[in-house]
């Protein structure tokens, strides 16, 4: 029997690589994608088939998805998109260029990606997209407006696929962790160093008090953070329910937030999240 295979992006560590290996253990052929090389080659030596796609980079995309092609035949069963990179800053002190930075990847990469795979899914006649959300993709936390409004507008795009592919064979899935162990901190320091002059803003005490600290210190585990396995938990189910939801949350922040939006007035929301 043929097994099925899946392209994941964003392997190097936390939700994307622990999917990787967990997917390959339960028999799919997983192409596990990095954006730098280095990643990539580590993979290869844990027993995964591994090559660069950076979501950036349109001709780097459409490399990585002509590679996977090659190795299969021509057909491709599911991609996970995955990748993504974050960074705190107020809004105020985001510039345009950044925020046009974090959509390339964020969502930008997504769209397209999933637009050179829905003509192999449609030949086929069947597929699976799951696109990696956030319980920051419905909920708006203070310092992460960059962050949130890439994965806002990936909501409503998936969405909109979700309906636009109905009869097509092909579902299309959101994915909702709250916190989970992974480098998504340490792997935004060098996009805050980049684009945020903090020392400039009007919000100084609050980088000092709140962001620096966050962002540069070791505290722990969050409160209800769960591990990268619990994602690819969900992820199987994904892949695997005979009629897959639309959304699969993960954590309890997720859930709560989820139930919080529809029973509470928006203000009381903002009053709530404001003393997080």
């Amino acid at each position: 029997m043929t097994r099925k295979s899946i392209l994941i992006t964003g392997c190097s560590s936390g939700i994307g690589y622990d999917a990787a290996h967990t997917l390959h253990n339960r028999g799919w052929r997983v192409f596990a994608t990095c954006r730098k090389q280095e990643d990539c080659d580590r993979l290869s030596r844990e027993g995964l088939e591994s090559f660069v796609l950076d979501q950036s980079d349109t001709a780097s995309m459409s490399a990585a998805i002509e590679e996977t092609l090659t190795r299969t035949g021509g057909t491709l069963d599911a991609l996970f998109n995955n990748a993504a990179f974050g960074f705190p800053a107020a809004v105020e002190d985001v510039p345009t260029d950044a925020l046009r930075s974090i959509f390339e990847t964020n969502l930008f990469g997504y769209h397209e990606l999933t637009r050179q795979v829905i003509p192999v899914m449609r030949a086929q006649g069947h597929g699976r997209i799951l696109n990696c959300s956030s319980v920051l993709g419905f909920v708006a936390l203070k310092f992460r407006g960059a962050y949130n409004s890439t994965k806002f507008a990936m909501e409503g795009l998936t969405d909109t696929l979700r309906v636009e592919m109905r009869g097509s064979g092909i579902n299309v899935i959101l994915i909702q962790p709250g916190p989970i162990t992974s480098k998504l901190r340490q792997n935004s320091i060098p996009h805050f160093e980049k684009w945020i002059d903090w020392r400039s803003s009007a919000r100084k005490a609050e980088y000092e008090e709140k962001v620096l600290t966050r962002l540069y210190e070791d505290r722990g585990p969050d409160t209800f953070e769960l591990p990268a396995s619990a994602v690819s938990d969900k992820v199987w189910r994904a892949l695997t329910d005979a009629n897959p939801k639309a959304r699969y949350k993960i954590t309890t922040p997720t859930y709560l937030m989820a139930v919080l939006k529809r029973i509470l007035p928006t203000r009381l929301v903002d009053w709530l999240i404001d003393r997080m």
